[in-house]
């Protein structure tokens, strides 16, 4: 696995003026290749590359499942990927990228609404975040780091990733889910970070029907999840929380 963090010299002041060694984040230019055609790069953390590649593709729409995936080839920091659709060279036109917010107004219309009667309720929330922190080992190391997890009741299943980009972290997430072949309907997603329309598309296409977060969402991400289907539950702090849209799904 690669190193996430790595130890330079720093100088500290506070009362006085020190050296010290800090842990720092490792951040690395990430290509993906798919089906050679589309061409992306990202900084992000050199971990779970494999996971990061099924999770975009199921966020960007350009794979409906992980069957459609035939071929993955981590070289380096290189990813080649080769999707078996038939409609693939129309859904390549409506990607909306995992660290941009363009074009998501004319995006929202490509997507279904989530179907899903799967409820939790606010202690299954605290617990959650409980078990998040609990696996932010990098985070506690060198507060570099965003985190998602995937929470599942029904197997009592929890995938928490880390990664310098927020996005990047629900990719690992939901790559790493699929690949596990869990049951999206009947989970529900834990992370830090803002909840943005292009994170709302990402977790619509995947059916995930519940997101909840530690922060706010924007007024776009307000907008896709009200279209899309999706509870929203944001500033988890503590004890308390705020459900910004389809409250059904949290029982209180």
């Amino acid at each position: 696995m690669a190193e996430m963090f790595k130890k330079v010299n720093a100088t500290r002041v506070d009362n006085r003026i020190s050296q010290v060694e800090e842990k720092i984040v490792n951040d690395e230019q990430i290509k993906i290749i798919i089906n050679e055609t589309v061409t992306r790069s990202f900084s992000i953390s050199p971990n779970s590359l494999k996971e990061f590649a099924v999770g975009y593709l199921l966020g960007e729409g350009l794979a409906v499942s992980v069957d459609n995936i035939t071929k993955i080839k981590v070289e380096d920091y290189t990813i080649n990927v080769t999707v078996d659709l038939a409609d693939f060279d129309i859904r390549k036109e409506l990607i909306v990228g995992s660290d941009c917010f363009g074009g998501w107004r004319t995006k929202i219309d490509y997507i279904n609404e989530v179907d899903s009667d799967y409820t939790i309720s606010k202690e299954d929330i605290f617990e959650g975040f409980k078990k998040l922190k609990e696996e932010a080992h990098v985070w506690q190391e060198t507060g570099g780091t965003h985190i998602a997890g995937l929470v599942n009741k029904d197997t009592d299943e929890f995938i928490g990733i880390e990664d310098v980009s927020r996005h990047v972290a629900v990719d690992k997430v939901i790559g790493a889910s699929a690949l596990k072949k869990i049951d999206f309907s009947r989970s529900f997603l834990v992370y830090s970070g803002r909840m943005p329309a292009d994170m709302l598309i990402k977790v619509s296409r995947t059916g995930i029907p519940i997101l909840t977060s530690n922060a706010a969402p924007t007024s776009s991400g307000y907008s896709v999840a009200q279209k899309a289907g999706i509870t929203l539950a944001g500033f988890v702090r503590g004890e308390r929380f705020n459900i910004y849209t389809h409250p059904y799904r949290i029982l209180i």
